[in-house]
């Protein structure tokens, strides 16, 4: 970290930001395996909340990667600095009052509690939401071809596959795709938005 650097207080204080937009900021972390259906209930779920009338933001994995993090490969190492940069630029927009939606894969455990610390050293709101899917069933699903592409061992490194993931012990947020669709997930995650007075 560069040491000729001053930080620059904010000139609006978080109250006063939430008092004005009349609106709480949350990240709610979206993590599975590939084809889960992360980045469809984000979607779904950034439309609802915006016609509500909320502020609402979604970063997803593969668009990210197309710019902010362009210049990041699918090594450990990678995928490490992948998910800290989305955790500090998740806070950045929870910390302007947006409910942030972020769709990663996000394959360890020690990533997503780093970008849950970085939340929660802010003061900020986050919620973690397992979207949970079996192997055997994202495979059936494979969108884009990857699974078959990594069995075949054209991609390496490939969660699920030849890389690892680990499942989330205590999510705020346990969604079973094989068991509900997207608008069920929707409400879910809705559902615990307005329990917890994020959303009226």
């Amino acid at each position: 970290m560069a040491t000729n650097i001053t930080f620059h207080p904010e000139s609006v204080n978080p109250g006063e930001r939430v008092e004005l937009l009349q609106q709480k900021g949350i990240t709610i972390w979206l993590t599975g395996l590939s084809a889960s259906g992360k980045s469809t209930i984000a979607c779904a779920l950034e439309q609802h909340l915006l016609h509500l009338h909320k502020f609402t933001y979604r970063l997803d994995g593969d668009n990210i990667r197309f710019g902010l993090n362009k210049d990041l490969g699918f090594d450990e190492k990678s995928r490490n600095e992948n998910i800290r940069r989305i955790g500090e630029v998740s806070r950045l927009f929870t910390d302007a009052a947006c409910i942030t939606l972020t769709a990663f894969i996000s394959p360890y455990r020690a990533d997503r509690e780093l970008a849950r610390k970085i939340h929660e050293d802010a003061g900020l709101s986050f919620v973690e939401v397992f979207v949970d899917a079996p192997l055997e069933v994202v495979e059936q699903r494979d969108p884009k071809g990857l699974y078959k592409k990594a069995r075949a061992g054209e991609i390496k490194d490939f969660t699920g596959i030849s890389a690892p993931y680990e499942p989330p012990p205590n999510p705020e947020l346990h969604v079973k795709t094989a068991e509900c669709d997207v608008k069920e997930a929707v409400r879910i995650i809705t559902d615990y938005l307005s329990e917890k007075g994020y959303i009226s």
